[in-house]
């Protein structure tokens, strides 16, 4: 277990051993929050459609749905800075 700081721009750095065992490698998206006082990260897995796959009742196009989904899921990853 290391020790991070948060930067003037609100960034910090994962340490070398936490990356290493978790296989973090660069562009790994990750969503973080919180709970009970604490920060949670939680690495996104899959692509934004499979993610979502099976989880939506619609009429219409399922294309159009998916398309839905994935520009919404983008703005607020853009949001969060994602």
């Amino acid at each position: 277990m290391g020790t991070t700081k948060v930067t003037r721009n609100y960034q910090i750095t994962l340490p070398k051993d936490i990356r290493e065992i978790q296989h973090i490698r660069i562009g790994d998206k990750f969503i973080v929050t919180a709970e009970n006082g604490e920060i949670i990260m939680k690495r996104l897995k899959g692509k934004i459609v499979e993610r979502c796959f099976g989880s939506w009742k619609t009429t219409g196009s399922g294309v159009e749905f998916v398309r839905k989904i994935r520009d919404e899921a983008e703005k607020r990853e853009k949001i969060l800075g994602l």
